[in-house]
């Protein structure tokens, strides 16, 4: 005869051996679901951290019509970011190697105690230092008498004016100059070539010649300190000008990819393109400054005085924080020139899917050989702006559909931004690139050609 005392422990073993099957079946779908949502994630380039992946990532596009602007959509791209440095191969930019100086901290660090250093328009001199130092054993060598380049890291446009709050860069020529006097004395490497293999950036409005207005910087011209040096800077055109009188590379302006990142998150991912024609910015009613001069030669008052109460043209002149989300909501973003060709609006057009509209004569824009601009972009002459309005509509009724499918490449969106660390393609890697044909600059590559 079974006891009561025998009843509880049979029933306890049975207990027992049900919770020990719950616990394996809930083991055994753990793994099971792991393994798939790892396979799914190797089959999702969006969500690899190889460095093989794009920056940015999006499903196959659907077809757009060519026809209704309103129609295209904001398609679900979204951003990635490597929880790790790539191996930036050597190999590919020919065995490149870069010796960055250690500079006292007054030259860059220093600088860096205001935020807005490292993330306003003119910061891709900060970001392509640090990218820069991330590249250890890469790219970057500790053996200055194995380096084919030297990169001289000076900020000069984080000095932010007091009154306005503009980067103010009058202090440039002499910190520069301060930074040679101290490389040529402490190194032997800029005086055996008169600084023809050393790097600089140059990240403000005209480049080089180191002023925001272009007279000034005409009459300026280029300090003769760098007249022999590679010049990385934002402002290019491709007529003979002052400030392109030394070897340089035409770079994009910096825009924060984590910005991007979050202005692409808060986005629904299949929201319709809702604004036609979408500027925000300065627009003068009066061009004329206190100076006399001319801002963006009257085209952004052209622009507000012929479309400024179209109903297919959402202009606004004041601030707005949240820009970036009027970007991802437009189909065409115009980006006129200011005080100099450039305009950070082409890069965060790009990035977020919207057609730049590129108003400025003569503009030359960063990495063509990456980023193909005729076919991402529409370039109107200045001249023709009083026309923008019917040129906009006849490429929204021919070949709209066809300039957004090329804006989804993922590799032209990378090409634009700088990222820390850097990833295989990005403004970085372009940069590389570009300094990677220059090598008959390099001292080490003439000696070993002697040898």
């Amino acid at each position: 005869m079974i006891t009561q005392k025998q009843r509880r422990t049979e029933k306890g073993l049975c207990f027992k051996h049900y919770y020990k099957w719950i616990l394996c079946f809930s083991l055994t779908l753990y793994f099971v679901a792991s393994f798939f949502v790892d396979h799914d994630q190797e089959d999702h380039p969006s969500s690899s951290l190889s460095p093989s992946n794009p920056l940015i990532t999006n499903p196959k596009p659907k077809p757009l019509p060519s026809r209704a602007m309103f129609e295209s959509k904001i398609h679900n791209q979204r951003l990635s970011f490597p929880l790790q440095r790539p191996n930036i191969r050597t190999d590919v930019f020919n065995n490149l190697k870069i010796y960055v100086y250690d500079l006292p901290s007054k030259f860059n660090k220093d600088w860096l105690a205001n935020e807005r250093c490292s993330n306003h328009l003119f910061a891709a001199e900060v970001a392509l230092h640090k990218a820069l130092l991330s590249l250890d054993g890469d790219v970057r060598t500790e053996d200055p008498y194995e380096a084919d380049f030297f990169f001289v890291p000076v900020y000069v446009s984080c000095n932010f004016s007091t009154v306005n709050g503009f980067p103010a860069i009058g202090h440039a020529r002499s910190l520069i100059n301060e930074a040679i006097d101290l490389v040529s004395a402490q190194h032997p490497f800029w005086n055996r070539t008169s600084g023809s293999d050393h790097v600089f950036a140059a990240t403000h409005d005209f480049g080089s010649c180191f002023h925001t207005m272009e007279d000034r910087a005409i009459a300026d011209g280029v300090p003769r300190m760098l007249r022999n040096s590679i010049v990385l800077q934002t402002f290019g055109v491709t007529y003979k000008h002052p400030c392109q009188e030394v070897e340089n590379v035409v770079i994009p302006p910096y825009i924060s990819p984590e910005s991007l990142r979050k202005t692409q998150k808060n986005i629904p991912a299949a929201k319709e393109r809702d604004i036609r024609v979408f500027f925000r910015g300065k627009m003068e009613i009066h061009p004329k400054n206190i100076s006399g001069r001319f801002y963006s030669k009257r085209i952004r008052t052209e622009i507000w005085r012929s479309y400024g109460g179209d109903r297919r043209f959402y202009l606004q002149r004041q601030r707005f924080a949240g820009y970036q989300s009027e970007i991802a909501r437009s189909v065409f973003c115009l980006c006129p020139l200011g005080w100099a060709p450039w305009s950070p609006r082409l890069v965060e057009s790009v990035a977020l899917g919207c057609v730049p509209v590129i108003i400025a004569d003569g503009i030359r824009l960063p990495f063509p050989s990456a980023v193909r601009w005729p076919d991402i972009s529409l370039t109107v002459a200045e001249r023709d702006v009083g026309r923008l309005g019917d040129i906009l509509e006849h490429v929204a009724a021919t070949n709209l559909s066809d300039i957004q499918k090329n804006l989804e490449d993922p590799s032209v969106r990378r090409a634009l931004l700088f990222n820390v660390p850097p990833r295989e393609g990005d403004a970085t890697w372009q940069v590389l690139e570009a300094l990677s044909k220059k090598l008959n600059r390099s001292v080490r590559r003439k000696s070993n050609d002697v040898l």
